[in-house]
């Protein structure tokens, strides 16, 4: 198969969020000769925040001299986002080859994988020939029983924080969905829990305790913010001084809390790391759709993909960081599935006005007008869009004549067609 055609038949596999276990990805690793078992995995769950996590973690550990491979989840602009080494994409050649080969096997199988759980043996098949020294492997959906959680062992696990998604797989409370996510702690490896729930964090820790795993916390006394601003975050952490981060939002101060921790806790596992590649990771890394500015000026754009109420509460404080006491032009589309209800509630104190859209070419995407209608019962100004070129035509245009900045948001599925349109209308 070419590129091209590896794509059609990996997004043609029957792929359904409600397809957990870890069945048919135990037995499709087996018949590869098990490549997981020969590589050495940081692990991360968590309800928001893992994949800021993990381009952290894989860019200093690059700067670190590491040979690196980083496992995220959804891609925003391209597929080969999902598997890098040493912060390169896959190759379109390389993934034809390793989905060509994987292929046969998969279609023999009689109870076949998942999208999802092919994807994750490619990508382990190929950390493998690129002998990576650790891999950051991002939990899909969970963690008890998502198809990452088919390594035996590792490094480190990390659980970012706790709150309410796919609460029909997982659980309707913050104990259960906390369970799932302990479910990647593995015996006798430690673990780091850099939440905010005390409920969550004490399910957390009594799975880690049943599993001998050392379980730790941020110590949030060692963190001290100098400054933030478009440009970027200065703090210190313990003895970790003037650092600089390039990601924006309230809440990578959070997350960057919680990677500035799991480096302590791996160098006890003989990950070393000098300070200094701490500070060039944490300048030089990039994590696209998160709080990203679009554009400085005429009018400042941000894409945030909050896709849920806990996304959206950080995404709200870091507009009133950065641009206090003053009101923002919201453009967004979202998915039906999403708790979008909650998510405009928490954007009524901020929005001045607000454009929707229906997220293009995805069968999970909202009504244009239907989305509007739940602005209008918030006391939203809003208008609805039939196509992304009108909303962000309307949205610039608004941006321009009020003089505040436009905040595009609510699903990663809307960056690039967005991102696409904006530079056009920017360029035109």
């Amino acid at each position: 198969m070419n590129y091209e055609e590896s794509l059609e038949y990996i997004h043609s596999v029957n792929w359904t969020f409600c397809n957990l276990g870890l069945s048919r990805i135990a037995a499709l690793c087996e018949k590869l000769g098990n490549p997981q078992n020969e590589l050495k995995f940081i692990h991360v769950a968590g309800t928001n925040g893992k994949g800021s996590v993990c381009a952290m973690l894989d860019s200093i550990l690059r700067q670190a001299g590491y040979r690196t491979g980083l496992y995220t989840s959804p891609y925003i602009t391209a597929f080969n986002e999902r598997m890098r080494v040493d912060g390169e994409n896959i190759s379109n050649e390389e993934l034809a080859e390793l989905t060509t080969m994987v292929r046969p096997i998969a279609d023999a199988m009689e109870d076949k994988p998942t999208e999802f759980e092919l994807i994750t043996a490619i990508a382990f098949e190929y950390f493998r020939r690129h002998k990576c020294d650790v891999v950051v492997l991002e939990v899909g959906l969970g963690g008890r029983l998502d198809s990452t959680n088919i390594i035996n062992d590792s490094l480190l696990s990390i659980i970012t924080g706790i709150d309410f998604d796919h609460t029909k797989l997982l659980g309707d409370t913050r104990q259960k969905i906390a369970a799932e996510k302990a479910g990647i702690i593995k015996p006798g490896s430690p673990c780091v829990y850099g939440g905010s729930s005390e409920t969550a964090g004490r399910v957390i820790s009594m799975v880690a305790s049943t599993r001998k795993s050392r379980f730790h916390t941020v110590d949030h006394r060692r963190f001290e913010l100098h400054s933030m601003s478009l440009e970027g975050t200065r703090f210190d952490f313990g003895e970790h001084t003037d650092l600089c981060l390039s990601l924006l939002g309230a809440h990578q101060l959070s997350n960057v809390q919680t990677v500035m921790t799991a480096l302590d806790v791996l160098a006890t596992r003989g990950i070393e790391v000098p300070a200094e590649a701490i500070r060039r990771g944490l300048s030089t890394v990039r994590w696209s759709a998160r709080f990203e500015v679009l554009s400085q000026k005429d009018p400042l754009i941000i894409y945030d993909g909050a896709h849920n109420p806990q996304g959206i509460r950080a995404m709200v404080k870091s507009l009133g960081l950065y641009f206090p006491g003053q009101k923002v032009n919201i453009l967004s589309g979202v998915m039906a599935d999403k708790d979008y209800g909650e998510m405009v509630e928490l954007l009524r104190s901020v929005t001045a006005h607000a454009h929707t859209v229906k997220p293009p070419n995805n069968p999970r995407s909202m009504d244009a007008e239907e989305y509007a209608g739940v602005y209008e019962r918030n006391g939203i100004p809003v208008t609805a869009y039939a196509d992304l070129q009108g909303a962000v035509d309307a949205a610039i245009s608004r941006a321009r004549e009020n003089g505040l900045p436009l905040i595009c948001l609510g699903s990663l599925y809307l960056y690039q067609p967005l991102s696409e349109e904006i530079a056009k209308a920017l360029n035109a």
